[in-house]
C-alpha cells in the first residue's frame, strides 16, 4: 500500500547526531510520480519551525492508514522543485518494501538477543531475550529483577539482520510481569514506554525477517 496525495508523512532523519535523529517531522504529500514522492518542506511540530533537507538525506518514514495502522518505509531525498512553495522529492518505495503494523497488534517472535538492562543506579545486568516485538520484549535473568519494580528501566538491545548489519537499539521500558521459571531463573516481561519510531521500525523489520525464517523451516 502506497501513500496518497495530501496524506501526511512522518519521519526522522538518519543522522549521526543522536539528538537530531530523535526529532520527528511531518509533511504533506503534494504529488506522486513514477519514481518520486513530492512533499512540502517538513515541519518540526514541537518548535513550529520548517526543516531544510539536503539531497542524500536518509529518512525513516511512516504514514497512517485507516484503523491506526502505521506503514513504514525508508527513503532518500533525491531533489527539489521550485513551485509556489519549495517542494522536496524523495524516492518512491516499492510496495513490498513498506512494512505495515497495527499500533496495538505487533508481531512477536522468539529470539535470543543480547540485552543490557539498567534496573537502577546500583543494578545493571546483561541478559538474553526470550521474545521481541514492536511493543515490548521479555528477557530471562538470574533473579536480579525485583518483584514489583515500578520505575522505568533503561535498556540497550543488540539486533542482528540477515544482511550482516547489527543495530544497538536503546529504549526505556516498564516491567509489567515477572514469572518464576522451573530453572529458578526469572522471565521479565517489558513494555516499551519510550522508543523512537525509527528504532521501533528497525525492531519490527527484524521481527518480520525472523518470521520469514520460521516459515521457511
Amino acid at each position: 500500500m502506497l501513500p496518497k496525495v495530501n496524506q501526511i508523512l512522518y519521519f526522522q532523519i538518519n543522522s549521526i547526531d543522536d539528538e537530531e535523529s530523535k526529532i520527528e517531522y511531518k509533511s504533506r504529500i503534494a504529488d506522486i510520480t513514477d519514481t518520486s514522492i513530492v512533499i512540502e518542506v517538513p515541519l518540526n511540530e514541537k518548535t513550529g519551525r520548517l526543516k531544510k533537507l539536503y539531497a542524500g538525506d536518509e529518512l525513516s518514514t511512516y504514514f497512517l492508514a485507516q484503523g491506526g495502522a502505521k506503514h513504514y518505509f525508508s527513503t532518500t531525498v533525491t531533489g527539489f522543485q521550485e513551485d509556489v512553495i519549495r517542494l522536496v522529492e524523495i524516492s518512491k518505495p516499492e510496495p513490498e518494501a513498506i512494512t505495515q503494523i497495527q499500533r496495538r497488534n505487533f508481531l512477536r517472535v522468539l529470539a535470543e538477543l543480547e540485552i543490557a538492562v539498567r534496573l537502577s543506579e546500583q543494578i545493571q545486568i546483561v541478559a538474553l531475550t526470550e521474545d521481541v516485538s514492536g511493543g515490548g520484549i521479555s528477557f530471562i535473568c538470574d533473579g536480579h529483577v525485583p518483584l514489583g519494580l515500578q520505575a522505568a528501566i533503561s535498556c540497550w538491545l543488540l539486533v542482528p539482520y540477515k544482511n550482516g548489519t547489527i543495530e544497538h537499539l536503546p529504549f526505556k521500558g516498564e516491567i509489567v510481569r515477572v514469572k518464576q521459571l522451573e530453572t529458578g531463573k526469572l522471565l521479565a516481561m517489558v513494555r516499551f514506554i519510550e522508543i523512537t519510531d525509527r528504532d521501533r521500525q528497525k525492531l519490527i523489520r527484524f521481527c518480520f525477517e525472523r518470521q520469514m525464517d520460521f516459515r521457511k523451516r
